[in-house]
C-alpha cells in the first residue's frame, strides 16, 4: 500500500458521514461525534482505537462503523471514551462497533481509567441484526456487556436520538447528563406508535423533563453539547480513576468558610418555616464546590459531590423549601443510589438533617414506600465509607434512622437548635389527646410532648457524640473526616454495593 492510499483511507474515515451531513449539523448548532472528542479531552490527548473499522456488509458507507473509540485525557488523568456517531447509518449498534465497545471497556476496566459513553444512536442496526443468525451474532458473544461491577466511574451524555444499547450505557452510568432536545428511550416514537397504536412524541416518550423530573436518569440537564460535555469534566474531577484510590485532593479556593459566622442566620427561627438547605451545604463546603445531582428529581433531599478542604464529600441533605423535607420515595430512590456512587469511589459522606420523617398516605404506600425505605436504609448500613450526620433542625421516626441516627453514621453531631423524637408533637398531642393546634388544652399538652425533644438528654446518653454551634460546623466536619480516614486501607472501602442496581 502506498502512503497515498494510506492518506485517502485516512481521510475517507474521518469524513464520519460526508459533508453534508456534517454541515447540517453545524447548521443546527450540534457539534459531531470527533467534535465532542475534542471538547471532552485535554488538546491533543486523544489516541484513537478502530479508525478504520468499519461494516463488511457495506464498508463504503460505514466510516468507523458510526463509533468513534479510544483514549484521552481530562486534566491530565487518562479517560476512555465511545462516542456515538449518528452520521455514519445512525450511529447503529453492530458488529464492528459492538467490538470496539467491548474492546475500550475491557482496556478501561483493567488498567483502571474512567469510561465516557456520548449517546446518540437509532438502536440496532436493521437488517443485519433480523432473523436468528443476526440474534447469535449481537448476543450471546459478551455475557458481561450490561454488568457494572463499578471498578472504574462511567460518565454519559445524552446529546440526541438515543435508542438501544446508547440508552442503557446511560443509565447504567454514575452520571448522565441529557441536553435539551435529546430523547433517551428504549426505541424509537415510530416504533413504539406502532406498538402501542397511536401517536408517540419522543419528547413526551423520553425527553428531558421526563428524566431530570420523573424517571431520574438524569443526573444533570445541559442546555448544550459543550455544557454536557463540561459537565462530565467537572463530575470526574472529584472521582477516582478507579475503586482501589481515593478521589483526588485539590487546593482550596479563597473565601471557604468565609460564610460560616453568618450560617445560623440560614436556618429559620420558626420550626415549621421552609428554607433551602442548599444555602447551608454551600456555606460549609468549599467556595464553589457543590456539584449537585438529580437536581430535579427527588427534590425534598439535595445530593451533590462537594470538597472539604480540599477532599472529596458527598452531602445529603434534607431540604424543607420542598415538602417540608418529608422523604418521599423519589428521594429513597435517589438517596440510596448516592450512597451506591459514594462508597464505590471511596467518598466519605456528610448528612444534613432536618426532616419532620417520611411522607406518608395511599399513594406513598402504592408506590412500594416500605421497600424504597428500606432499600435507603440498606445502602447506608452497607456503606463503609466514613459517614458523619450533623442535626440542623427536626429529624422523628424512622427518619431518625436513615439520616444516620443510632449509630447508622460514625459521629453523630447536634446543632443545639435539634429536635429529635418519635414524631412531630403536633400530630402526637392529635393521636394521644385528640386536640388540634387552637384548641384549649393543646399548648399544654404539646409543651409536654416537645419537652424532651432538644438534643441535650440523646447527647447525655451518648447517642448523640457533639453538640456544636452552627459556626462551627465546617471546622468541626473537616477535623472528624480527618479523624476517619481510613488510613489502614489508604481511603479504599470495602465495596459492598458495587453490583447495586442504580437503574431505577
Amino acid at each position: 500500500m502506498t502512503i497515498d492510499s494510506y492518506q485517502a483511507r485516512k481521510a475517507k474515515a474521518l469524513a464520519m458521514g460526508g459533508p453534508e451531513k456534517l454541515a447540517r449539523r453545524k447548521a443546527a448548532g450540534i457539534l459531531n461525534a470527533r467534535e465532542r472528542i475534542d471538547r471532552l479531552f485535554d488538546a491533543g490527548s486523544f489516541i484513537e482505537s478502530g479508525l478504520f473499522g468499519a461494516s463488511l456488509a457495506d464498508p463504503d458507507r460505514s466510516a468507523g462503523d458510526g463509533k468513534i473509540a479510544g483514549f484521552g485525557r481530562i486534566e491530565g488523568r487518562d479517560v476512555a471514551a465511545v462516542a456515538n456517531d449518528f452520521t455514519v447509518m445512525g450511529a447503529s449498534s453492530a458488529a464492528t462497533n459492538g467490538r470496539k465497545i467491548g474492546h475500550i471497556k475491557r482496556v478501561a476496566t483493567s488498567r483502571g481509567m474512567p469510561i465516557v459513553f456520548l449517546g446518540e444512536s437509532s438502536g440496532a442496526r436493521m437488517p443485519d441484526h433480523m432473523g436468528s443468525r443476526g440474534m447469535g451474532a449481537l448476543l450471546g458473544n459478551d455475557p458481561t456487556q450490561y454488568v457494572r461491577h463499578r471498578e472504574v466511574p462511567w460518565a454519559a451524555a445524552t446529546l440526541g436520538l438515543s435508542y438501544g444499547s446508547s440508552s442503557w450505557y446511560s443509565v447504567l452510568s454514575d452520571f448522565n447528563v441529557i441536553r435539551k432536545g435529546a430523547v433517551l428511550a428504549v426505541s424509537s416514537a415510530q416504533l413504539a406508535s406502532l406498538a402501542i397504536k397511536e401517536k408517540v412524541d419522543p419528547e413526551e416518550m423520553g425527553g428531558w423533563q421526563v428524566h431530570a423530573e420523573v424517571t431520574g436518569f438524569a443526573d444533570a440537564v445541559a442546555e448544550t453539547d459543550e455544557e454536557a460535555l463540561d459537565l462530565i469534566r467537572t463530575f470526574l474531577s472529584y472521582l477516582p480513576s478507579h475503586q482501589r484510590e481515593a478521589p483526588p485532593v485539590r487546593p482550596v479556593p479563597a473565601g471557604s468558610g468565609s460564610g460560616m459566622a453568618d450560617i445560623a442566620r440560614l436556618l429559620p427561627e420558626k420550626r415549621t418555616q421552609v428554607y433551602d438547605v442548599r444555602r447551608i451545604i454551600r456555606a460549609i463546603v468549599d467556595a464553589g464546590s457543590f456539584f449537585e445531582l438529580k437536581a430535579r428529581f427527588g427534590k425534598v433531599i439535595s445530593a451533590g459531590l462537594a470538597r472539604l478542604d480540599g477532599r472529596t464529600v458527598g452531602i445529603l441533605a434534607n431540604n424543607p423549601l420542598f415538602r417540608g423535607g418529608a422523604i418521599d420515595t423519589d428521594a429513597c430512590d435517589k438517596a440510596a443510589s448516592f450512597l451506591v456512587l459514594c462508597d464505590s469511589f471511596n467518598i466519605p459522606l456528610v448528612l444534613l438533617v432536618d426532616t419532620p420523617g417520611f411522607l406518608i398516605g395511599i399513594d406513598a404506600e402504592r408506590r412500594r414506600a416500605p421497600g424504597k425505605i428500606m432499600n435507603f436504609m440498606q445502602a447506608l448500613q452497607l456503606c463503609t465509607m466514613p459517614k458523619l450526620s450533623v442535626i440542623l433542625r427536626k429529624t422523628y421516626g424512622q427518619a431518625y434512622l436513615n439520616m444516620g441516627g443510632g449509630r447508622n453514621s460514625d459521629e453523630v453531631a447536634a446543632w443545639p437548635s435539634a429536635e429529635v423524637s418519635f414524631m412531630d408533637p403536633t400530630y402526637a398531642v392529635k393521636i394521644v389527646h385528640g386536640l388540634s393546634p387552637g384548641e384549649p388544652g393543646f399548648d399544654e399538652a404539646f409543651a409536654q410532648m416537645n419537652k424532651d425533644s432538644e438534643p441535650w438528654d440523646i447527647a447525655a446518653m451518648y447517642a448523640v457524640q457533639s453538640v456544636i454551634q452552627p459556626h462551627e460546623t465546617r471546622a468541626y466536619l473537616i477535623r472528624m473526616l480527618d479523624v476517619h480516614r481510613q488510613r489502614l486501607t489508604n481511603g479504599v472501602g470495602e465495596h459492598l454495593m458495587r453490583a447495586w442496581p442504580t437503574s431505577f
